[in-house]
């Protein structure tokens, strides 16, 4: 096992979901998924209704990692060049040159608020961006840094002045993870957690940080997974879960009716990443069922394309799945 000056990698990232808890109350399985996200390499949308802590939660784990920051809020109005950088015009001593002043897409951990609230070329620059590591302007390439995580939240509930993201766009997220209501009692926690906050702030307190967890802490986790045993039968179950989204007739009527388009290969890719990221995280050297069936629905959640059919009958994504997971036969 790899160790780091403060512990080994599992201690390091268990500390990190533990101090990110202790920033967002009753989001456990939330945290989980953000931080699978970031060992799995991929890239995450992040759904939910307004005031349900989605940018809070990526600020928690921004503020305990050693990373660089960066939000953009999205905007109708914005530019390519906004997110990317550009060419910026210098002249200094009689000597004159470009220099490539980088945009805000160049942070460890990016925040894109409400992508779908910017249009097609902007989501596209800052899609290349999370595909292909890099960006290019005036011809010149320009790389990512070797942690790199974009975060992007999306308001299901506003569709007015909104440029809704395109299927084929949203497959590259590695997963779409949705934030509901917290019960009644988790939010009394957070009331006294923000009141708490604002006492702290107002009178200049806030005691000693403990260290942020280094980004070795996550290269290491990553080696590590990398090494984690998957079976012969768990490859073939994470592909029959993903064929049945494309040939549903072959198990079941109400699927047929319900579902529009399966899932593209990217979907295998991602349960087997996401799946040994979370056996990784449960202590194990191995994924079994268990691990798969953990985060299906964040896989499948954005590549499932559902019927007419199924929204007039009420039918969501995530019913959905629940039933393509108790139709596809186990390992």
């Amino acid at each position: 096992m790899n160790e780091t000056a403060q512990g080994s990698a599992r201690e390091q990232i268990a500390a990190l979901q533990a101090r990110m808890g202790e920033t967002i109350i009753g989001q456990r399985e939330v945290i989980e998924r953000l931080v699978i996200g970031l060992l799995a390499n991929g890239n995450l949308l992040i759904e939910g209704l307004p005031g349900l802590a989605k940018t809070r939660a990526v600020k928690a784990m921004a503020k305990n990692l050693e990373a660089d920051f960066s939000r953009i809020q999205f905007t109708p109005d914005l530019l390519p060049s906004d997110v990317t950088g550009t060419e910026v015009y210098h002249q200094a001593q009689g000597a004159a040159e470009f220099r490539f002043e980088p945009g805000p897409i160049f942070a460890n951990i990016v925040l894109a608020d409400e992508i779908n609230r910017a249009p097609a070329k902007v989501q596209a620059a800052l899609l290349e961006a999370m595909e292909e590591r890099q960006v290019t302007v005036s011809g010149t390439t320009h790389k990512m840094p070797p942690l790199f995580i974009v975060m992007a939240t999306q308001n299901p509930i506003e569709q007015e002045g909104t440029y809704p993201l395109p299927e084929a766009q949203m497959d590259r997220f590695l997963m779409k993870v949705e934030i509901v209501y917290p019960p009644v009692e988790d939010e009394v926690e957070v009331i006294r957690l923000v009141r708490g906050e604002e006492q702290q702030a107002s009178s200049g307190g806030g005691g000693e940080k403990p260290p942020v967890i280094p980004q070795q802490a996550v290269f290491d986790a990553r080696v590590e997974i990398g090494q984690i045993h998957v079976a012969d039968a768990m490859d073939r179950y994470m592909a029959d879960l993903v064929q049945t989204t494309r040939t549903p007739a072959a198990l079941s009527d109400d699927l047929a009716r319900w579902i529009e388009i399966g899932a593209s290969p990217r979907a295998s890719l991602a349960l087997d990443k996401c799946a040994r990221a979370h056996a990784w995280l449960e202590g194990r050297d191995y994924v079994d069922p268990a691990d798969v069936r953990a985060i299906v629905h964040d896989v499948f959640r954005h590549r499932v394309s559902l019927s007419y059919e199924a929204q007039g009958d009420g039918i969501g994504t995530d019913q959905v799945i629940d039933e393509i997971v108790k139709l596809t036969a186990l390992p």
